[in-house]
């Protein structure tokens, strides 16, 4: 399952998914642009993983997230468990409502804490 608008919003000879990283005080903000799919997970996996040690809260800004499949969701959760077994927060903002979907579908919403309607943290 997928979730997003296909295609929606990429110039035509953009990369599939790109990364747009901010870091402010022990928090950094990762702006996930494009599709969070099969082939691309590494991508987002890779930053957060060398982000972990050196931030208390990792915030992923899904606002311009397309489409995100099932090792997207893998990824995520994969992620969560990093961030937390390394005493750093991931937080989801500005999902949309077809990722939200994906979440609920998948039962993975049962083990994040939802902030308002488009913000969550995995406690």
């Amino acid at each position: 399952m997928s979730a997003g608008p296909a295609d929606a919003a990429l110039p035509p000879n953009a990369p599939p998914f790109v990364l747009q990283t901010s870091l402010e005080d022990a928090s950094a903000v990762i702006r996930c642009t494009g599709k969070l799919t099969a082939g691309h997970t590494g991508i987002l996996r890779d930053e957060v993983k060398r982000l972990i040690p050196q931030s208390k809260k990792i915030v992923l800004d899904l606002t311009d997230l397309t489409l995100m499949d099932s090792l997207g969701l893998g990824t995520i959760v994969g992620l969560y468990v990093s961030a937390k077994a390394s005493g750093s927060r991931l937080v989801l903002i500005n999902l949309s409502p077809r990722v939200g979907d994906l979440f609920r579908i998948t039962n993975v919403w049962s083990i994040l804490e939802v902030y308002g309607e488009n913000i969550m943290r995995m406690p």
